[in-house]
């Protein structure tokens, strides 16, 4: 498994935790990250939503799919720009920008697992034409 891969397979097992948490222990989970506890739908739906995506991440970290690998980080680093966004706005807790940092560390992890991947496949090319 490439580095890159593995990278998007730790942030899918993440994913698998912060999914089934939200699902089981909404309360729990919600109020340890600081955030008022509520009983509505809506927190456990976020969770199979984290559910799904962790079995995308999983899937093609397993089969090493490089066009989605490459697409998470982009998406990750989106994800918390957005959540910045939010805080600054004072529409939500500081506390959101930290689960926005879990993916700004995932997504450069991976960037730089793949950066560092191509880096060594043109070595590796030019070493063969040499």
């Amino acid at each position: 498994m490439s580095r890159s891969a593995k990278s998007v397979l730790v942030f899918g097992i993440y994913l698998v935790g912060m999914g089934l948490g939200l699902i089981a222990m909404p309360t729990l989970v919600v109020g340890t990250l600081g955030f008022p506890t509520t009983v509505e739908v809506w927190v456990r739906v976020i969770g199979v939503l984290a559910l799904v995506l962790a079995i995308y991440y999983v899937q093609a970290a397993r089969v090493d799919f490089r066009p989605f690998l490459q697409w998470t980080v982009y998406a990750r680093i989106m994800v918390f720009l957005l959540f910045t966004g939010f805080v600054v706005a004072g529409l939500a807790s500081p506390m959101l920008i930290l689960l926005g940092a879990v993916d700004l560390s995932a997504a450069l992890w991976t960037g730089w697992a793949l950066r560092k991947e191509n880096q060594e496949g043109v070595t590796a090319v030019a070493s063969m034409v040499n």
